[in-house]
């Protein structure tokens, strides 16, 4: 098989989420254990830090994975979900796993895995784990896939456990209340290992609480314990981050979450051990926050692809997420010289998403193009157009990203901004059709 086989047969022959929703979803770590044995727990051979939360894993990930890039030490990267390419989600030093390897892996392995019936991302994990040994890697940033207690990362022993916030999204797998929310997340709590919380309202703090008591796992709050003084924005919109540890710290992520982000970086690492420490200089933070879509090939978060108009991608994707990115958004409108009809959005979900309850949060100055991703699990843009005129969100539907993209382009002024997202696979059509 070539790549495209490959990556074919992986997507059909493995239930993905990504693409068809909850009934991928494998609850129970049997499968992964079993896959973990037969390569013989290569996670043990390196040093980890898990990360978990509702939004801000991937930045938070991201950016401790450049930061200790630039402490001197050999980095894997294991994210989800990809947006262009499948290998975005393994790296080592910011360099995706090779084609090669990919197609090495699934015609060797195929006649041990395929008896498990394993999900796409029981497969994924074990060639990100495996692979990172072969890499040789001194540590590994993870990200927890789905929930935390029972995700397939949740077999490693890290050396810091991060869960960076919790707010709706998932419900229907991980309940319907943030307390129900948050008891799946802090399951990647482990015994003796620090617990970094980035925020967390009072109801989820007392989950937070017990699980970390019965683990007898330091629980550290960033908003409590950050050395985080004070945030300072340029008139460019970057962030300056003024610390106690490394000085003053300049962003290139510039999503108004960041700032939540960032408080759970600076104290993720203050409680790794002394040796990291000694190693991870100021310079090294301060040119990884700097630096961390060049050296990590992230994309998707707050990305601004031209000026000029404006045109953003973000791949906020629940309530939390839009909470943040509306105000962001009408802050960008009132710069403009047509402040009126400064902001065209073009927005698709999926059909698994609490849409009513992020279309209200919604900015209510917007000509929307409502699109339709190129996943199954895609709402119809009709359906979206229907549910948002309800709220007196104008716009149209069109059948697929690009479409709507175009559309928006012809209609923006030169001082306006058009934004693309929703969701991740809508950013994901986009970047695709950007990078052809």
């Amino acid at each position: 098989m070539d790549y495209q086989q490959t990556l074919d047969y992986l997507f059909t022959a493995a239930p993905m989420f990504q693409s068809i929703g909850a009934g991928a979803y494998k609850e129970g770590l049997s499968t992964t254990q079993t896959l973990d044995a037969h390569f013989n727990h290569p996670h043990r051979s390196y040093k980890i830090i898990h990360v978990g939360g509702t939004n801000g894993k991937g930045s938070t990930s991201h950016t401790l994975a450049a930061i200790l890039q630039l402490a001197g030490y050999r980095v894997g990267l294991y994210t989800s979900p990809h947006l262009v390419d499948f290998r975005e989600r393994i790296r080592v030093n910011g360099v995706c796993i090779s084609e090669q390897r990919v197609i090495d892996f699934v015609e060797e392995e195929r006649a041990f895995f395929e008896p498990l019936h394993p999900s796409f991302f029981e497969l994924t994990t074990a060639l990100a784990f495996r692979y990172f040994q072969e890499q040789a890697v001194d540590v590994a940033v993870v990200e927890v896939g789905l929930g935390g207690r029972l995700d397939c990362t949740n077999i490693v022993n890290p050396l810091v456990s991060v869960v960076t916030n919790i707010s709706f999204d998932h419900i229907n797998l991980l309940g319907n209340t943030l307390e129900a929310i948050a008891f799946e997340k802090a399951g990647i709590f482990k015994k003796g290992v620090p617990a970094v919380i980035g925020t967390a309202q009072p109801e989820v703090r007392t989950i937070f609480e017990k699980v970390a008591a019965e683990r007898e796992a330091k629980l550290v709050f960033a908003e409590e314990e950050s050395p985080l003084e004070k945030i300072e924005t340029t008139k460019e919109g970057s962030f300056i981050y003024h610390t106690h540890s490394w000085g003053n710290v300049v962003a290139s992520l510039n999503g108004a979450c960041q700032s939540q982000n960032a408080r759970t970086i600076f104290c993720t690492l203050a409680q790794l051990p002394q040796d990291f420490q000694c190693r991870i200089t100021p310079d090294a933070v301060r040119e990884g926050f700097l630096r961390v879509a060049e050296l990590t090939g992230l994309q998707g978060r707050w990305q601004i692809i031209s000026k000029n108009p404006y045109v953003i991608a973000d791949t906020g994707h629940n309530e939390d997420a839009w909470r943040h990115l509306t105000p962001q958004l009408e802050q960008l409108a009132k710069q403009s010289a047509h402040p009126k009809s400064a902001l065209h959005i073009v927005f698709g979900a999926c059909n698994d998403k609490d849409i009513a309850h992020i279309l209200p949060l919604l900015p209510k100055e917007g000509t929307y193009y409502w699109a339709q991703a190129s996943v199954h699990r895609a709402l119809p843009s009709n359906s979206l157009k229907e549910s948002a005129a309800q709220l007196d969100l104008q716009g149209c539907a069109y059948s697929n990203v690009v479409e709507a993209y175009a559309e928006a382009l012809r209609h923006v002024p030169e001082t306006g901004t058009v934004f693309v997202g929703g969701s991740s696979f809508v950013v994901a059509d986009f970047l695709s059709y950007l990078s052809q």
